[in-house]
């Protein structure tokens, strides 16, 4: 009986080391990840500065009342996100249309010219995704669209800004039977929307917006 448990031990190990790995990708990254999120070792926070990419400047330079739109859509978006943390269907639901009335809010006439074109194109695939959450009581189906949610309002954030507030984008690798999914944080603190409190911190942040 006593071999039977060291060997039950053992393997209850191996199996929880190999769910760190999976989650970060190696072992030595999910240290730095732990490290950065605890802020316990002062020694391990300049690798994880070179971690993460530099934040950049837009590819526009756009009126600044749409800098400040585009803001309130990440705002609200950051709220569908912790939504998503609580695993909770329902109040995706009410998150995704909350933040559809922030991005009908935006004034796409302070666009001209490639900035425009730029827009529209990652606009029809927000307001789809967000109206496929608030169409849909499966969390599941509704993390899909979260997904390309996050994808498209990336790519707006990287073109036009937010006018100096900070948006993190961070991944993480075992979304959707490890494809691995990216999102959009307004901290460095990983709080996973496509596991939610299963595999909270599971993730990495890999580049800062403004």
């Amino acid at each position: 009986m006593k071999t039977k448990s060291i060997l039950f031990s053992l393997l209850f190990a191996a199996i929880s080391f190999a769910l760190l790995i999976n989650c970060s990708g190696s072992k030595k990254e999910d240290a730095t990840t732990e490290t950065h999120e605890s802020h316990s070792d002062e020694a391990a926070a300049p690798a994880e500065e070179k971690k993460v990419a530099d934040a950049s400047a837009p590819q526009f330079e756009v009126d600044p009342k749409f800098q400040e739109q585009l803001g309130n859509v990440f705002e609200s978006y950051v709220s569908l996100k912790e939504a998503f943390v609580s695993s909770n269907a329902e109040k995706v639901k009410a998150e995704a249309n909350s933040a559809s009335q922030s991005v009908a809010s935006v004034d796409m006439k302070l666009l001209t010219g490639a900035a425009h074109n730029d827009w529209m194109t990652f606009l029809t695939p927000i307001q789809n995704s967000l109206k496929e959450m608030q169409s849909s009581s499966d969390i599941e189906e509704q993390r899909k669209s979260f997904s390309t949610l996050s994808d498209n309002l990336y790519k707006s954030i990287k073109a036009f800004g937010l006018g100096g507030k900070d948006a993190f984008y961070e991944y993480c690798p075992m979304a959707f039977n490890n494809e691995g999914a990216y999102w959009l944080s307004d901290q460095e603190k990983i709080r996973n929307p496509y596991f939610g409190d299963k595999m909270l911190t599971c993730g990495e942040v890999k580049e800062k917006l403004q």
